[in-house]
């Protein structure tokens, strides 16, 4: 067991996720309902809708104490209860969920860009515009975990030192980590742990990926249709 990285205390007055734009939101988190009901209202509900699991995910997962609800919470909570082995992070092996932040919007795009274009390659998709993506806002003001002095959790494609890291220190209560970006040097990347851990964020541009059978090349603002090189 390795020793523990020092605590930092990051400040960001904005923080940027990225996500996939087809996702709706999910009812009962958006609810006012107690956090500490909804399995109990989820197993009503599935006697006429025997899908609401799969749509509401693993909430075992996050304590009842730890959930989030009320408008924005589905951004919130997502990540942490559709998780998947076949999703694994540079601090999840996909048995838990970590919500991922860039400090800059170039950072999450550039982070995004990358996984996605793995995705891509591995079901050899041909040439084009492809999904659609949009951008979260939130910001952040906790201790986290600093591993930007470790060299072993930036390596390009192996994520095994850093979710070794992440297990023990999520074991340990941590909020989280804060790491350099592997994707957009000079940038700052946060993993939380859980879902409190900050405010509900705000949706703000929608982009379009371009793939070029390679890689992500270029991207496009839907608001004003530029597009912009990688």
């Amino acid at each position: 067991m390795r020793e523990l990285p020092g605590l930092a205390r990051i400040v960001w007055p904005k923080a940027y996720r990225l996500i996939r734009s087809i996702y709706p939101p999910i009812d009962l988190f958006e609810d006012i309902a107690d956090p500490s009901d909804w399995e109990a209202l989820a197993s009503a509900e599935s006697k006429t809708n025997p899908r609401v699991w799969e749509h509401l995910g693993r909430l075992d997962l996050i304590p009842p104490d730890r959930r989030v609800s009320g408008p924005g919470a589905s951004l919130l909570m997502a990540p942490f209860v559709h998780v998947s082995h076949d999703r694994p992070g540079r601090f999840t092996d996909g048995s838990y969920g970590v919500f991922s932040l860039g400090d800059r919007e170039e950072v999450s795009i550039r982070e995004v860009a990358h996984h996605h274009a793995r995705v891509m390659r591995a079901s050899s998709e041909p040439p084009g515009w492809t999904s659609q993506f949009r951008m979260l806002v939130t910001s952040l003001d906790i201790n986290l975990h600093d591993a930007r002095p470790l060299r072993d959790c930036h390596r390009p494609d192996d994520y095994a030192p850093p979710q070794a890291l992440a297990r023990q220190l999520r074991s340990a209560g941590s909020n989280g980590v804060v790491y350099s970006s592997v994707r957009c040097p000079g940038g700052d990347c946060a993993g939380l742990f859980w879902p409190d851990l900050m405010p509900a964020p705000v949706q703000a541009d929608h982009y379009d990926f371009h793939w070029d059978g390679t890689r992500v090349d270029r991207i496009r603002n839907c608001s004003s249709q530029a597009i912009f090189a990688l």
